[in-house]
């Protein structure tokens, strides 16, 4: 039988974004509905490296960035669990001189957004960090950049959101939306029919689909990061690494695991995908390069998920050009878990306001159309 429900904004999606948008809109008091095919969490917000950082975004994120920081600051008042963030500082290691002068250029250009970056030449990081291999020539550390679990973070968000009052359906996929006058009418495969003032286009690498039916083609591509995790070690490591130009990324968590990202893995389907041998392959030689440590560490997991890319690297986020009520918060290209918080609340004052207090106007839809 169909199921009629109305509310003030239905959401489509159910990762970190979606759970930090429909949490805030309860604050606001506003009736929200999020709709997600799978479970909140399963998808991109839940499988990805964990990396809590600003260091290294766009000039444009930053300011973004800077209100997700304080946001993840609360983090354990906002869900409920600390979910193992930790500020362990972030490095971005340099392995030329060329890598160097890039970094300096970066620091000079953020000095107003408060990263407090400090430049380290190679006797500062084998002083420091002596676990590091000969590739590591320098680097930036942010200090107060980090990491946490996503598994337990993003899920946490969405629990939260549900405290709140949030209706959250789950294994619900969308089949068609419509807008009839004022109000959009979404459809589910299950006969859920939905009625609402604004839709939030929250659907990560499939975000691109529903744009598209109201007029808005961008050129959104899914990419698959590889992640693997080694058996518990020693703790040796105690920041969080990445690399400047691209490359592998690395932590340890506090189970003694240490989490390592890098290269791209390939879709199994429109929703699953997976590391190659050779994708694993890469991110171990590059990773033994960096943390020699590692040579014989045993690998006892990889994966990979599906993650919304644009040709810039930046996200869409803002009000449709095209439709009154629709807005899009997608194509974080792999790198929107520590920004996802702040989008959340961006997104819910786009609905209540029609406007927000953080710049995004880098992030209109309409750079593509």
């Amino acid at each position: 039988m169909t199921q009629l429900i109305s509310t003030d904004v239905a959401v489509i999606g159910g990762g970190i974004v979606v759970a930090s948008a429909a949490l805030a809109l309860r604050r606001m008091n506003l009736a929200v509905t999020v709709i997600e095919r799978d479970v909140c969490g399963s998808h991109s917000s839940g499988v990805n490296y964990g990396g809590v950082r600003r260091q290294g975004r766009s000039i444009s994120q930053l300011a973004l960035s800077a209100r997700a920081h304080e946001i993840w600051s609360r983090l354990e008042s906002i869900i409920g669990i600390d979910g193992e963030y930790h500020r362990s500082g972030h490095l971005k290691i340099a392995r030329s001189q060329a890598d160097m002068a890039s970094l300096e250029i970066y620091r000079e250009k953020t000095l107003a957004y408060g990263m407090d970056l400090q430049m380290l030449d190679a006797s500062d990081l084998r002083k420091l960090y002596p676990w590091l291999g000969d590739r590591a020539i320098g680097g930036s550390l942010c200090p107060e950049d980090g990491h946490a679990n996503p598994r337990l973070v993003s899920p946490a968000f969405a629990a939260a959101a549900r405290r709140a009052g949030a209706d959250i359906r789950e294994h619900s996929r969308v089949d068609s939306i419509e807008k009839d006058g004022q109000s959009f009418i979404l459809t589910t495969q299950s006969g859920l029919q939905v009625r609402s003032a604004f839709v939030l286009n929250c659907a990560g690498a499939w975000s691109g689909k529903i744009a598209a039916q109201f007029g808005e083609v961008v050129p959104i591509e899914p990419i698959h990061p590889v992640m693997v995790v080694t058996e518990p070690l020693a703790p040796f490591m105690n920041l969080s690494l990445g690399v400047e130009g691209g490359g592998v990324y690395a932590r340890q968590a506090p189970s003694g695991n240490c989490v390592i990202g890098g290269s791209r893995g390939f879709a199994l389907d429109d929703i699953r995908a997976r590391p190659s041998r050779s994708a694993i392959n890469l991110v171990l030689q590059q990773t033994v390069e960096l943390l020699p440590s590692l040579r014989h560490a045993h690998i006892i997991r990889s994966w990979s998920g599906t993650e919304g890319s644009l040709p810039d690297k930046q996200p869409v986020i803002g009000p449709s050009k095209t439709t009154s009520g629709l807005i899009h918060g997608f194509g974080f290209s792999g790198a929107g878990f520590q920004i996802g918080p702040a989008v959340g609340e961006v997104l819910a004052e786009l609905v209540r306001d029609g406007r927000t207090s953080t710049p995004i106007e880098a992030f209109a839809i309409d750079r593509y159309l």
